[in-house]
């Protein structure tokens, strides 16, 4: 199954000015992607950041299709990644989950880099492209899912999403488990964490037919807990789960292994 990314945010006109030959690649040093990301720099792109929802000061303004097109061209550097998130620019810090490697990714460095979480694209890129595949990531779903802060709340539920359709490893209990922490935390008003909180429950229960209906009942106790949150996740995620899209897919699907 395919979660929709938000992190395609803002979309703009191919430029050519990204497309390089191979015998022209440069060689990519911190100073030269900073000086690449200066050269896109968007304005109306940097205009739009505040429309969906991306309050940071230190951006220029280039949408996540030409950050992929320039991750394609850099390729994976872990040290490089390190050092572009260390400059505290939003398109260096959204580059750098890119281009970084899920398999040298460490607990402490994913504790380093929560910390500097501060709009919601950063945190579904560094889930979606880096933290997925990375081995403490299951740790830090738990973790994370009981601290405070905006961003690092949403980073766990953002991170339950994503692994719920790219570990296909991961047994069914595992993700049972975590109903109760979407259960536990649906009560959250905060815009960036409700949406994740059902991004995940939504994603759970499109995994099999048994988590589906676990989803399901997750959903109708949280809809009883009577918060304006409570509801509005178990609305959207029970209209989505019990949808003859979803059920069709989970029938199609539970055919296909008998």
């Amino acid at each position: 199954m395919k979660a929709q990314s938000p992190s395609s945010w803002i979309r703009t006109t191919t430029s050519k000015q990204y497309f390089v030959a191979a015998e022209d690649k440069p060689r990519w040093t911190k100073a030269a992607v900073l000086r690449e990301l200066k050269s896109l720099a968007d304005p109306p792109v940097r205009a739009k950041m505040e429309y969906f929802g991306i309050h940071v000061p230190n951006a220029h303004g280039i949408s996540a299709p030409v950050l992929h097109v320039l991750a394609k061209r850099i390729g994976k550097s872990h040290a490089l990644a390190l050092e572009l998130w260390a400059t505290g620019i939003h398109e260096a810090r959204i580059l750098a989950t890119l281009i970084g490697e899920s398999e040298r990714v460490t607990a402490a460095e994913m504790d380093l880099w929560v910390r500097d979480f501060d709009s919601w694209d950063v945190v579904d890129a560094a889930c979606c492209y880096l933290y997925a595949h990375a081995k403490p990531a299951w740790s830090k779903v738990s973790e994370w899912s009981q601290r405070r802060e905006e961003f690092v709340k949403r980073a766990a539920f953002s991170l339950i999403a994503y692994l719920s359709y790219k570990d296909k490893a991961a047994p069914g209990a595992r993700f049972a488990r975590l109903l109760r922490v979407i259960e536990r935390e649906a009560y959250d008003e905060r815009h960036f964490v409700r949406k994740a909180v059902n991004w995940a429950l939504r994603n759970i229960g499109k995994r099999n037919s048994r988590l589906n209906a676990a989803a399901i009942r997750t959903a109708e106790r949280i809809r009883r807990q009577g918060s304006r949150s409570a509801r509005w996740i178990a609305a959207d995620a029970l209209r989505e789960l019990k949808g003859p899209a979803v059920q069709a897919r989970l029938r199609r699907k539970a055919s296909a292994k008998q």
